[in-house]
């Protein structure tokens, strides 16, 4: 059984910074992409940020220059700092894995429950 548990959220003022964590664990032969995403009450599920197992990253427009998504592959964790925070950031931040769990096979989606985050003076 595969479980992606998230950490690091909490309670920070406008212009503060966090650090989430992520991490994967169970029957995992490879993971390829990590990721976050967002979602803030009545609104959808959004693409925060997201890295390869290569590398390659691709960030919301609306968080460029501010967030920084990176992995350790040894320990199957995925980190994003958080710096310049706004209210609008404000959300629930799920973490989110493509994982093959035996090989040869298929990539499955993983999510984590999620972890709050709350910018608020």
């Amino acid at each position: 059984q595969v479980q992606l548990v998230e950490s690091g959220g909490g309670l920070v003022q406008p212009g503060g910074s966090l650090r989430l964590s992520c991490v994967a664990s169970g029957s995992i032969y490879n993971i390829n992409l990590m990721g976050w995403y967002r979602q803030a009450p009545g609104k959808q599920r959004e693409l925060v940020a997201v890295i390869t197992s290569g590398g390659s990253i691709n960030y919301a427009d609306s968080v460029k220059g501010r967030f920084t998504i990176s992995r350790d592959n040894a320990k199957k964790t995925v980190y994003l700092q958080m710096n310049s925070l706004k209210p609008e950031d404000t959300a629930v931040y799920h973490c989110n894995a493509t994982i093959q769990i035996y090989s040869p096979g298929f990539y499955s989606d993983y999510w984590g429950q999620g972890t709050q985050v709350t910018v608020s003076s």
